[in-house]
């Protein structure tokens, strides 16, 4: 299997991420960033100037300034010039454009990194600034609100309840009891209401953090890495911008990316969900047609830790880390942005048959 696949396929050879933090005031972006991005590199033993492409993922919405990437880049190094691109997106969709780069023959190796600190701000009100501007955004509904009404509609729709939703996030903070990056760990209380029918439990906590991947491509993914996960399908759509046409209990976006991505195909036996909310991970779940077996979120997930413009890519580089260990043989990464699930990434990741 290893020796049959195309010159131009892709794989995740290696996957760094930082603690994540309530908070990090004695950190800038450019210091939480670097020791990750000196991590992944080591890691492939490839300098940045044997890059060949890369591309970050972040907000300036969470800066508050504009252009406020070049802060990093100039850390990452853009001297002598290199080949760059950056996405005012979570990492994951970064990470789609370097694939594409090196599946087009641009680049044989590609960095991708990304990365959020949303403690300096109210997340809950900056998040509003996705939302329609004409009839949405000016009433300010923040993103727990909307969660909520999306949590309400599969209450009401009989998919759910609150100690199921309850038990979704206890399960996913188990699992992240001996995670070393994790933000939350073990047994948390469900908490107070945040907003009906969601509690403190039910919400991702808000911090800061940063993840980056190397991507290479055929025999060079084979020299840098014992395992490599190879990408063999990805895809991204999106939903309706205006929240009233969309069945809030469904994501029909979810289940074409994964479609295209080829998630259908065979069985997966690991399935990374990047859900913020717990009710979100029961709309994934029907979404994707996940099987009783399927690890979900043996991260702990985003309910675990929620770095914003990481997140989306914590969940390949964690399904890709599962690879290289030999923990998963095929793997589901998902990814999303915007209210309710409004954008999807969908990932496949194999590694090489076992001998």
């Amino acid at each position: 299997m290893a020796h049959g696949r195309d010159p131009r396929d892709v794989a995740v050879v290696a996957f760094a991420q930082s603690d994540h933090l309530r908070r990090t005031d004695d950190l800038s972006e450019v210091e939480m960033l670097m020791p990750v991005l000196h991590r992944v590199l080591a890691d492939t033993g490839l300098t940045t100037g044997e890059i060949g492409f890369t591309c970050s993922g972040s907000s300036d919405y969470l800066a508050g300034r504009p252009f406020s990437f070049t802060m990093t880049l100039d850390g990452v190094g853009a001297w002598p010039p290199i080949s760059e691109s950056h996405v005012e997106m979570d990492g994951a969709w970064a990470l789609y454009e370097a694939w594409v780069k090196i599946r087009t023959g641009e680049a044989d190796t590609a960095l991708v990194y990304a990365y959020g600190k949303s403690s300096p701000g109210s997340l809950r009100d900056v998040l509003t600034r996705q939302l329609d501007p004409y009839y949405v955004a000016p009433l300010w509904p923040d993103s727990v609100a909307l969660a909520a009404l999306q949590a309400q509609a599969l209450v009401d729709a009989g998919e759910t309840d609150e100690d199921a939703l309850a038990a979704i996030g206890a399960r996913n903070r188990a699992a992240a009891a001996h995670h070393p990056h994790a933000q939350l760990r073990g047994t948390v209380p469900p908490g107070d209401y945040q907003v009906r029918p969601l509690r403190t439990g039910d919400c991702a906590p808000v911090g800061d953090g940063a993840a980056a991947v190397v991507l290479a491509a055929g025999d060079t993914a084979r020299r840098l890495c014992a395992r490599p996960a190879w990408i063999t399908g990805i895809d991204h759509r999106i939903e309706a911008h205006a929240l009233g046409v969309r069945d809030l209990t469904d994501s029909p976006s979810t289940r074409l990316a994964a479609e295209r991505a080829g998630a259908f195909d065979r069985p997966v036996d690991t399935a990374e969900l990047h859900a913020p909310f717990s009710s979100q991970e029961v709309v994934l779940r029907k979404a994707l047609g996940l099987a009783d077996d399927v690890t979900v979120n043996p991260s702990g997930g985003a309910l675990a830790a929620h770095p914003m413009m990481a997140a989306g890519l914590i969940r390949i580089g964690e399904a890709a880390a599962r690879i290289h260990r030999g923990a998963s043989d095929r793997a589901l990464a998902h990814a999303t942005s915007g209210p309710c699930l409004q954008q999807n990434l969908v990932a496949v990741l194999e590694g090489d048959a076992r001998e």
